[in-house]
């Protein structure tokens, strides 16, 4: 045993291999994310809109606007959700395990906080960050770790909040940074600390893990498949549903929603369960308000809109806990409804 383990730490790493990671992970974060998103934020600044809202004029007809909904949705993300399983499954085969275990393997908060700093450039959606998130898990990172990384592209995502500050105000910009801050490192703290983790490694820091044996192609091509069709299927269908259900979850009437408690706590629900591109929540919460919402539901609906979805969630059922996902959701939900009356009692916005 002491000759294999040596022999393990011996072994040199195979710095190709992290290398094409990261060149991919530069190249397809500046061709989707990093390039589009510097010209938009152009656009924000001169006429303070990234465009119309995605949930807005929704045909009565559940099947078209089901069809309606997923081809505008699907054109919007189609290039982050390739890259999202691209991620996914090369994180398995090109960067080493120990590396993994060692930042966001902890289960202290330093892997809840490497979770969240990796996540700043990612600036993906939660439905798009969940092949990643799913990813690591199998490489058995902590779920402190995951949940973060997840939660954080989403929520701290950079170029939404210079959207954000643009359209809606610098205010809603730093009411959203703080608060997504404290959500993400909260919750993922939260759920590390209250479900109990059985697929993660135990084996110390110091001892070194084996890599999996085989061919690079070979092993890179088992876990896409694997990837994808734990992931992709179940995604297309939650977005057809949502799609359909879009009318009854977010009306748009004039004075529909007001300033109040309960339209708080609706909105952080229904937040929770709905699936959008990255930085639609802003133009949904721009037409909202024009209709008549108050600040305080808006900000609930700008908290959790982005942070989960229930296809995100149904994409990660199997790489956490079943307990672990619905507490998240319901952390989430608490934690944009505490924002909204937070804003609701000081004006913050």
């Amino acid at each position: 045993m002491a000759g294999q383990s040596s022999s393990h730490a011996a072994a040199p790493v195979q710095w190709w291999k992290p290398a094409l990671f990261f060149l991919v992970v530069i190249v397809g974060l500046w061709y989707v994310k990093w390039q589009p998103y510097y010209g938009k934020a152009f656009t924000a600044a001169e006429t303070h809109s990234i465009g119309k809202s995605i949930l807005a004029q929704a045909n009565d007809n559940p099947l078209q606007a089901a069809l309606d909904y997923a081809l505008v949705y699907f054109l919007a993300v189609w290039k982050a959700a390739v890259l999202g399983v691209l991620l996914g499954s090369l994180v398995q085969v090109l960067i080493p395990r120990n590396w993994l275990l060692r930042t966001l393997g902890q289960k202290r908060l330093s892997g809840t906080l490497f979770g969240t700093l990796f996540s700043l450039p990612g600036m993906m959606c939660s439905c798009c960050a969940a092949p990643v998130a799913a990813g690591m898990r199998r490489q058995q990172i902590s779920m402190g770790g995951a949940l973060a990384f997840w939660m954080g592209n989403p929520l701290l995502n950079p170029a939404t909040l210079v959207f954000m500050g643009f359209v809606l105000g610098w205010q809603f910009a730093a009411v959203r940074l703080v608060a997504g801050l404290v959500m993400v490192v909260g919750v993922a703290s939260l759920v590390q600390y209250l479900v109990k983790d059985d697929a993660q490694q135990t084996a110390p820091l110091d001892m070194p893990v084996a890599e999996p044996q085989g061919h690079f192609l070979a092993r890179w091509g088992r876990a896409l498949w694997t990837l994808f069709w734990s992931t992709i299927p179940v995604y297309i269908l939650a977005v057809l549903i949502l799609g359909a259900a879009r009318v009854w979850l977010f009306p748009h009437a004039d004075g529909a929603i007001d300033n109040s408690l309960l339209w708080i706590i609706a909105m952080a629900i229904a937040g929770c369960l709905f699936v959008i591109p990255t930085a639609a929540e802003i133009p949904i919460a721009q037409a909202m308000m024009l209709a008549g919402m108050g600040a305080a539901p808006a900000m609930a609906l700008l908290m959790t809109l982005p942070a989960v979805s229930l296809p995100s969630l149904m994409m990660l059922r199997k790489a956490f806990p079943a307990k672990a996902l619905w507490l998240t959701a319901a952390l989430v939900a608490a934690g944009g409804a505490m924002t909204g009356v937070v804003v609701f009692y000081t004006g913050a916005v």
